[in-house]
């Protein structure tokens, strides 16, 4: 049997070793003391995460993915951020492996973190950046993915929230975010999984911006699948031209709903064709075709 109660994320705080005893407004205090304690965490590892993000940059420039790879917590939380990515930035370069396959997102199947076979079968390639995510840093599943990702050629991350640990060793790059115990001993859906939602927000959004999915902080790639994004992406083209309503969106219908194209037909009064060639020249970045 492994044992694990040397990790800081399995570990038994004595303060709160009587918590079932106490009023439900202490609990949510001492709940959200915990929780303002993840931010500090993570801010302590701002270094760590910068240089993730300026090596992910590259290899998506170059068409390659970012492949988040984790079982039971850090396996949704990598699956959501990267099912994010479509509608916000129209971004498909974002995929995410859960231990157990899809069902596993609703369906607990905790048993399949141990399989590091599995993570081996994961789809890599050269031109890949593949993140591990492990609360403990040594989970199979997560460490059979990142040897594979690395025989591939691929740029590998290590992301856990204990230090010293066989992810951060084995990765191109570690991220350590060290939350230390839990509310509930062991239990890293809380604090750990809180971190892991903060650190993948940064990767892939910052990631995002450096491609030139935003100008500013508008997203101005969004998808436009409903009536609130139609909105919002007729607003966006306002706000960037300075255009009225009406104007902004004649041009967005004109552009197919693509929120970049329509602000680049306003800002020149020019056709769908020309701007989309200033877009293509500027390499999809809407300042640089915009003449800033």
């Amino acid at each position: 049997m492994t044992r694990l109660g040397h990790l800081s994320t399995e570990g038994a705080r004595p303060e709160r070793a009587e918590i079932d005893r106490l009023p439900t407004d202490e609990l949510v205090r001492l709940m959200n003391e915990d929780d303002q304690a993840v931010a500090h965490a993570v801010a302590d590892a701002r270094a760590q995460i910068a240089a993730a993000v300026d090596a992910i940059v590259p290899r998506l420039e170059a068409g390659g993915r970012l492949i988040y790879v984790g079982a039971g917590t850090a396996g949704r939380v990598g699956v959501l951020d990267a099912s994010e990515c479509g509608p916000t930035f129209n971004s498909d370069q974002v995929v995410g492996f859960i231990a157990g396959g899809p069902g596993s997102v609703s369906t607990a199947t905790e048993s399949a973190e141990d399989d590091a076979s599995a993570g081996a079968d994961i789809p890599v390639t050269a031109a890949d950046v593949v993140v591990g995510i492990s609360a403990s840093g040594r989970t199979p599943y997560v460490l059979g993915a990142i040897e594979h990702a690395i025989a591939a050629g691929a740029l590998t991350i290590g992301f856990a929230c204990n230090t010293g640990s066989p992810l951060s060793a084995a990765a191109d790059h570690a991220i350590e975010v060290v939350v230390g115990p839990e509310f509930i001993a062991g239990s890293t859906r809380l604090k750990a999984g809180t971190a892991q939602k903060l650190v993948l927000n940064m990767l892939s959004t910052l990631t995002m911006v450096r491609l030139g999915k935003t100008y500013g902080n508008l997203m101005v790639d969004v998808r436009v699948t409903n009536e609130k994004l139609r909105d919002r992406a007729t607003r966006i083209v306002e706000q960037v031209t300075g255009a009225s309503h009406e104007d902004a969106a004649r041009a967005l219908a004109e552009a197919g709903d693509d929120a970049k194209l329509a602000t680049v037909m306003v800002h020149g009064q020019i056709g769908a064709e020309e701007a989309r060639e200033r877009l293509r020249a500027a390499d999809g970045h809407l300042r640089k075709a915009l003449g800033e």
